[in-house]
């Protein structure tokens, strides 16, 4: 087991290696410089000036060296300043992740909890009505665009019934809450709405898995032998069609973290997926950079985690094969 965390974690450092190579060579062809956006917000810095600056910080050196003296000082814990903040990036890039945090798990869960039984009973029901309308709803949820559902549930909630906040992360002055109970309240709607976005994906990938495994030849035994049809899909169906599920549940959480972006902005909810965004947009070349690495970090721990499962709830995948 130790040499397959070592391969694996061999293997995710290599990948995040290269796109930090990959990643730092986009940003770097892009047009303009930093220095370049301090000339055109000030008029009064000379040429002199700015030639200066780009030689203080290593800005006319070629492309290759800029990367080496970046990784050299990310590697001691030094990922730069924030061109957009005037932070350290590694403290903006905290809050983002745990902004993030508060809000993708409990959606995350949210939608397991509904799509686990609905993509069972899906599949267990396939063809019939039940399957139709569950699938109805699910094609609904994966195909409704987010940015309408969040005007929509931002809309009814908070502009017609004044029910839930319409976005922030919390009551800005005076509130009557404590603070944990004010930022939960806060998270109401766009948990509401990442969740009906997730679900319905996970009711087909669950309904799928299903009817793969119900279809094994050892289920038809099982029910020859007198098996309730409960357990035989609690009790032997589910565990075989977990794999599948936990590799697509797994990477799909990974790609959430840097995939909520149109939530988090309608919503104003300062996650790592706005934080991107706002980076890439405003030319915060440093703050872009780590953001997207974290998010491609995100993924190959979730792909991770994902072989450590499916070696662990199947009997017939050990550590060493895997």
């Amino acid at each position: 087991m130790i040499s397959f965390f070592i391969r694996r974690l061999t293997g995710a450092l290599a990948v995040l290696l290269l796109m930090s190579v990959i990643v730092f060579g986009l940003i770097g062809l892009m047009p303009g410089d930093p220095v370049d956006l301090l000339v055109s917000a000030d008029p009064n810095i000379s040429s002199a000036e700015a030639e200066r600056l780009r030689a203080r910080y290593g800005l006319d050196q070629p492309l290759y060296q800029r990367y080496f003296a970046w990784l050299g000082s990310a590697l001691q814990g030094d990922f730069g300043f924030s061109r957009l903040y005037g932070r350290p990036v590694l403290t903006i890039i905290q809050g983002a992740i745990a902004n993030s945090f508060y809000l993708l798990v409990p959606a995350f869960v949210l939608a397991l909890i509904i799509a686990l039984p609905l993509g069972v009973l899906a599949a267990r029901k396939a063809n019939k009505p039940l399957d139709h309308g569950i699938s109805l709803v699910s094609f609904a949820g994966i195909s409704v665009p987010p940015f309408w559902l969040a005007l929509m549930l931002i809309l009814v909630f908070s502009v017609n019934q004044q029910w839930l906040p319409a976005g922030g992360v919390e009551t800005i002055g005076a509130s009557d809450l404590p603070r944990w109970l004010d930022r939960a309240y806060h998270l109401i709607l766009p948990t509401i709405c990442l969740t009906l976005l997730s679900v319905g994906g996970y009711i087909r990938f669950i309904r799928g898995a299903m009817l793969e495994v119900l279809s094994e030849d050892h289920l038809r035994v099982a029910r020859a032998k007198g098996l309730a049809e409960r357990r035989v899909i609690w009790r032997h169906a589910l565990p075989n069609a977990a794999p599948t599920i936990i590799t697509i549940v797994a990477l799909n959480f990974g790609a959430l973290f840097s995939g909520a972006l149109i939530t988090e902005t309608m919503f104003a909810y300062p996650g790592l997926g706005q934080t991107i965004y706002g980076a890439i947009e405003g030319n915060d070349y440093n703050l872009a950079l780590i953001g997207l690495l974290l998010a491609t970090a995100m993924v190959l721990i979730a792909n991770l985690l994902a072989d450590v499962l499916y070696a662990a709830v199947d009997p017939r995948i050990s550590f060493e094969a895997a």
